[in-house]
């Protein structure tokens, strides 16, 4: 299997203990100041993990040799999923986790259509029918709840 399908396979995995695991630690805190506690340690362990597999040298010799653009679409990607986040938690701490996380995993009808439209990625037949059954899958499963 090719390495960016297991790496793909393994987010999936983690993404849906981050959610059970989120909404237990929420029983006390307000949605936001989870996030900011959540938020503060996924820093930590993003500049761990970056330390420990690229180095000092070469994480600032890359952020020498970037463009502003490249930095510009990164901090407006960051913009958007801090509001993601603000949102999902939020919705989390109210509702039930698998209704929410089920609902936030429809962006990808979202990622589908701007990748097509805005990075001129192909849609081929097979994401077609992907697409369909994910978006009926949601509509069923969300339908139920009330």
């Amino acid at each position: 299997m090719e390495r960016w399908k297991l790496y793909a396979f393994a987010a999936a995995v983690f993404a849906g203990l981050t959610s059970v695991v989120a909404k237990a630690g929420l029983k006390t805190l307000s949605a936001d100041v989870g996030l900011v506690v959540r938020t503060a340690f996924v820093f930590g362990f993003i500049i761990l993990n970056t330390l420990l597999w690229t180095g000092t040298g070469k994480t600032v010799l890359a952020l020498q040799n970037t463009g502003w653009r490249s930095l510009g679409l990164l901090a407006l990607s960051a913009l958007t999923t801090t509001l993601s986040w603000v949102c999902y938690y939020r919705a989390m701490k109210e509702g039930t986790v698998s209704y929410v996380s089920l609902i936030d995993k429809g962006s990808i009808l979202v990622t589908i259509a701007l990748s097509v439209l805005l990075l001129g990625e192909p849609f081929t037949w097979r994401i077609g029918v992907g697409t369909t059954l994910i978006l009926t899958g949601i509509l069923v499963l969300a339908g139920g709840k009330s």
